[in-house]
């Protein structure tokens, strides 16, 4: 079961890493394109600045639950690291408990929060709806939850290499 978890939640991580870059990627793309158009051809574009808030909003909150995952997202541990060994522990807990609850926030509120804008469109994208524009933020607090929990019961996984389990799995049976 533990490496059933394992191997979802790393495949689920190389996938937040792929979106995360991809975004960036687009972003740095469209945003000189929009600055190019609007000063050598001399016409402004609506779409490349609301398409890069958006693929903004979709890398932080994605790579955000990646960063988490990989142990690179920020952290405090100024207080942690000058308690006594058998504290540690405990205070270990308690934030992941407290990520726990932020995530299931965002999911909770997210989910609302693009429900009750989901008839409502972008004034500059006509075509999109305010719910999609929002839905990084429950599908960020989601993946972070399924992080957390993997935290919570398998350890820090931020030292151990992302592993291709079917190939693994592969390799034994053929020897």
């Amino acid at each position: 079961m533990k490496n059933l978890v394992l191997g979802v939640n790393d495949a689920i991580y190389r996938a937040c890493v792929i979106v995360a870059a991809t975004a960036i990627v687009i972003m740095a793309t469209i945003i000189p394109w929009g600055v190019f158009s609007r000063y050598a051809l001399g016409q402004g574009l609506g779409w490349p600045e609301p398409i890069a808030i958006l693929l903004m909003v979709l890398f932080t909150f994605v790579g955000a639950a990646a960063s988490y995952r990989a142990g690179a997202h920020m952290a405090v541990q100024v207080l942690s690291d000058r308690l006594p060994p058998l504290a540690q522990p405990f205070i270990i807990l308690f934030v992941r408990l407290a990520m726990a609850a932020i995530s299931l926030f965002m999911l909770i509120w997210g989910y609302k929060l693009c429900v009750a804008t989901w008839n409502q469109y972008l004034s500059t994208l006509t075509w999109m709806r305010v719910g999609i524009s929002y839905a990084p933020i429950p599908l960020g607090g989601f993946i972070t939850l399924l992080f957390v929990i993997e935290q919570l019961l398998y350890g820090d996984q931020s030292k151990r290499r992302v592993v291709d389990y079917e190939a693994r799995e592969e390799s034994k049976e053929s020897v």
